[in-house]
């Protein structure tokens, strides 16, 4: 650096000149890129960014990317130059160099870190994205990257070469195991998750040992946040996923068909055989007509066999109440428009309980949606729950303080004779 004569000279008797001029020549050309970066490089590079539909998107942060970055340029002009600072101690020259290292290492892994979020909020926009996601393995490489920042910082701070501290690392290599076990078993669990595709974002799941049952929003390295139906969240170790069993109702919401199976406990003392005057009220019923008419007709023949071979008439058949309501049943939910008709469709009798005879009714309607579903569910049972006593049938259902007050009071009336009390 060539100084005008007269300062050289006065400056010779007065070393610090020297020191400081280049300092403060240090310090403006520092302040000067951090300027000419932030002020100009900066906001040219955002006005470019801002034209395009990525960079223009605060939600990608491409802007934050490029701010980080540039936070490097002032620090690398300031670890080169300390050195060109005439009589600084050798010290002070290794330690700012060594900071500003230190600085620059962090910078480039916080702008590494906010590239990857800004990869996955890209990834995420592509169709079909929540079947593969690859938040967890992103994470991971922010990991790695900031494990070699860390090393780069602590030995441009200790001022050793990063390979003194590489050689130190398989020492230690029962502490990390022991430090990052979650991490290593929740990023395994990620690959088989995702590899296995056990859940996706979206996918309604339900783990009741975690109080989980809801839509998954979200699928990260260590956990999965599920929304529950109550709108609460539930944060569940993406290990557990893999150790504990869930149920996935994707099967069903692929499928398009969601299943009612619920029953009716029908009380057995009403379940009787029918007469010829009920038949006769029954088989107006549309859904009804051609089974009673097909039935009646095969028990006739039936019976008819047994009279022509002097056969007691006790071992006939009759159609009963409880038979034509199933067979009724049956044909209602055939001819229902909302009730799936590919998919298994069944009336069927359980094992008698002392709640009655349970009449099940297994099938699936065509609208998966809950609310549709459960509106369709409630029409069905509905309608059941309303034309059951036209069959002469009654719902079983346990006896109640009114139940019992009117049994008293009727008893109590009939104990009372005529003209008496």
């Amino acid at each position: 650096m060539n100084y005008p004569q007269w300062f050289t000279d006065w400056a010779d008797q007065q070393p610090w000149v020297y020191t400081m001029a280049a300092l403060a020549i240090l310090i403006i050309a520092v302040w000067l890129s951090q300027f000419i970066t932030k002020h100009i490089l900066l906001r040219g590079v955002s006005k470019l960014l801002s034209r395009t539909e990525l960079g223009s998107d605060p939600s990608v942060g491409l802007k934050i990317i490029v701010g980080r970055l540039a936070q490097v340029v002032p620090a690398l002009i300031l670890s080169a130059g300390i050195a060109y600072v005439p009589e600084l101690p050798e010290w002070v020259v290794t330690v700012i160099r060594n900071v500003a290292i230190a600085y620059i290492a962090l910078t480039v892994a916080r702008a590494f870190s906010a590239a990857m979020s800004s990869v996955n909020e890209i990834y995420m926009r592509r169709p079909g994205s929540y079947l593969k996601p690859i938040k967890g393995y992103l994470q991971i490489a922010q990991i790695i990257v900031y494990l070699i920042a860390a090393i780069l910082i602590i030995a441009a701070l200790i001022d050793k070469s990063p390979v003194i501290l590489l050689s130190g690392i398989g020492a230690m290599g029962a502490v990390t195991l022991l430090v990052f076990q979650d991490t290593i078993l929740s990023f395994v669990a990620s690959i088989q998750l995702s590899s296995n595709d056990m859940i996706r974002v979206g996918d309604w799941i339900e783990m009741p040992q975690v109080n989980a049952d809801g839509e998954v929003i979200d699928m990260a390295l260590h956990t999965v946040r599920v929304q529950n139906w109550d709108k609460t969240i539930t944060t569940i170790p993406t290990k557990r996923l893999i150790s504990d069993s869930f149920k996935n109702w994707r099967g069903m919401q692929d499928a398009g068909g969601r299943r009612i199976k619920r029953s009716l406990f029908i009380d057995q003392t009403s379940i009787d055989f029918l007469n010829q005057d009920k038949l006769n009220e029954l088989s107006k019923l549309a859904l009804l007509k051609d089974y009673v008419n097909t039935k009646q007709s095969e028990i006739n023949d039936w019976n008819r066999e047994l009279v022509s071979q002097g056969k007691d008439t006790m071992n006939g058949r009759h159609m009963t109440n409880i038979g034509t309501f199933r067979a009724y049943v049956q044909n209602y939910l055939i001819h229902h428009p909302k009730v799936h008709q590919g998919m298994t469709l069944m009336v069927r009798q359980l094992s008698p309980t002392p709640q009655g005879l349970p009449l099940e009714i297994y099938c699936f309607t065509n609208d998966i949606r809950w609310e549709y579903y459960e509106g369709i569910q409630a029409d069905i049972f509905d309608h059941l729950y309303a034309i059951l006593p036209r069959f002469g049938l009654a719902v079983f259902q346990e006896p109640s303080g009114i139940d019992i007050r009117n049994s008293v009071a009727k008893l109590a009336s009939r104990s009372v004779e005529p003209g008496k009390g």
